[in-house]
C-alpha cells in the first residue's frame, strides 16, 4: 500500500550497524542475555532491511519493550524440549520471545533434516516472532527449504462471523535458487498484517476497502479510518466469500492446527494468555529428495520464467515473492534504513530512560 510508505520529509536514514547496536543495547537493558540480544536484533534489523517495516525495529521494538516492562515476556527463558524423535521435537518456550526461541528451534529442525531429510519443531508458550520469513530463511544457507507458521492472538473474523476467532496466522516458505534471489513467501492469512493497521494509525491514513469489518462483523468495503487499538477486526484473505475469504479463513485454521493445537499449547483464541503465540518451523533437506544443483538450476529457470512474463498495461515488470525484498535489502544496506522521525525520537528517549548506549 503506497500510502504506508514513508514520505521523505518524515524520514531519517540510519546505517544498519548503528540501528543494530542501538537495538542490542535496548534489549540488554531489558535483562536479555548478550547472545540473545544479538539474535533478537538480527531478526528485527533483517525485517527493516527487507522493507518489512511493520515487523522491524520501527514498529515492533517499542511493543517488545512494553512486554518486558509489564513482565509479559520472560527475558531469560529456560526453554526445553518436551518430546523428541529423529525428525521432530516439541519445545516449551517458557514465555520467551519468538524472535529468540524460533531461530533456535529452526536450528534443531535443520540438524534433524540434515540427518533424516526433514525436521519439524513445534513451540508452545512462546511470544511474538516478528517476520516469519526470517526463521524460514535460516534453512537457505544449508541448501534446505524452510517453513514457519505462527498461531497468534485473535484478530481475524471468520467468514460470516461477527467477532475475532483466529489470528493473522502467517505462513512463510523460503526456497533457495542458484543465481536468482531466493523465493521467499511470507503472508498473513488475513487480508493484511495487523501491524500495518498500526502503521496506518501512525501515519494518519485511511485503510483500503476490504481490510476490516465493522462492529457487527459486516465487511467494510470502502475506505475507513483505522479502528482504535485493541478493537481490530481483520478480514480473512479474500475479504468476502465471493472473493475467496473462506480460503484465507481455512488457511488460518491450518496454521492454528499445526502451530497451535499440535504444539500442545492451545490455539490462538484459547492459548492461555493474551500475548501467547505458538509456532511451528520445518526444514526440508533438498539433497534427500534430489540433486541440490539440479534443484537450484530448475529454481532459476522457474523464477526467470516468472520474471520474464509479459507485464500487464501500467506495470513495468512481473515480480515473484522475495525479489522486491532482496532488492530492497541491497538498497538499504547501501543507503541506510529509512525510519519515521517518531521512531528515531522514541529510540533516543528509550536509550536515555534506560541509560542504554545510543547510536541513532
Amino acid at each position: 500500500m503506497d500510502a504506508l510508505k514513508l514520505k521523505e520529509k518524515d524520514t531519517i536514514r540510519m546505517t544498519e550497524s548503528n540501528l543494530r547496536e542501538t537495538t542490542v543495547a535496548i534489549f540488554e537493558k531489558m535483562g536479555v542475555p548478550k547472545d540473545d540480544c544479538r539474535l533478537a536484533a538480527d531478526v528485527l534489523i533483517t525485517a527493516d532491511l527487507r522493507g518489512v517495516a511493520s515487523h522491524g525495529v520501527s514498529n515492533i521494538l517499542q511493543r517488545y519493550v512494553g512486554f518486558y516492562k509489564d513482565k509479559l515476556v520472560n527475558p531469560t527463558p529456560e526453554w526445553k524440549i518436551l518430546r523428541e524423535s529423529p525428525a521432530v521435537a516439541s519445545i516449551n518456550a517458557d514465555g520467551g520471545l519468538g524472535i529468540i526461541i524460533a531461530p533456535k528451534a529452526m536450528q534443531i529442525a535443520i540438524e534433524k533434516a540434515r540427518n533424516v531429510g526433514v525436521g519439524m519443531v513445534t513451540i508452545q508458550n512462546g511470544r511474538h516472532l516478528s517476520m516469519a520469513s526470517y526463521h524460514a530463511m535460516l534453512a537457505l544457507k544449508h541448501d534446505m527449504i524452510g517453513m514457519c507458521m505462527t498461531s497468534t492472538m485473535p484478530f481475524m473474523i471468520p467468514t460470516f462471523g461477527a467477532e475475532p476467532r483466529l489470528g493473522t496466522n502467517p505462513i512463510a516458505v523460503a526456497a533457495p535458487a542458484d543465481r536468482e534471489a531466493p523465493f521467499v513467501y511470507d503472508a498473513a492469512t488475513t487480508v493484511v498484517a495487523n501491524n500495518k493497521v498500526t502503521l496506518a494509525r501512525r501515519m494518519g491514513v485511511k485503510l483500503p476497502p476490504g481490510w476490516v469489518a465493522d462492529a457487527d462483523g459486516t465487511p467494510i468495503m470502502r475506505e475507513v479510518d483505522p479502528p482504535a487499538p485493541g478493537v481490530d477486526r481483520l478480514l480473512p484473505l479474500g475479504s468476502i466469500k465471493e472473493m475467496g475469504s473462506h480460503k484465507g479463513y481455512g488457511l488460518a485454521g491450518v496454521v492454528d492446527i499445526f502451530s497451535g493445537i499440535l504444539t500442545g499449547g492451545g490455539y490462538g483464541a484459547n492459548n492461555g494468555g493474551k500475548h501467547v503465540c505458538n509456532h511451528c518451523v520445518v526444514a526440508y533437506n533438498i539433497e534427500t529428495f534430489m540433486d541440490v544443483a539440479e534443484f537450484k538450476r530448475t529454481m532459476d529457470e522457474w523464477l526467470m520464467m516468472l520474471k520474464t512474463t509479459k507485464p500487464a498495461p501500467g506495470h513495468d515488470r512481473v515480480l515473484y515473492p522475495g525479489l522486491p525484498e532482496s532488492e530492497c535489502e541491497k538498497e538499504y544496506k547501501a543507503k541506510g534504513i529509512p525510519l519515521h522521525h517518531e521512531v528515531v525520537e522514541w529510540l533516543r528517549k528509550t536509550c536515555s530512560d534506560y541509560k542504554a548506549a545510543c547510536y541513532v
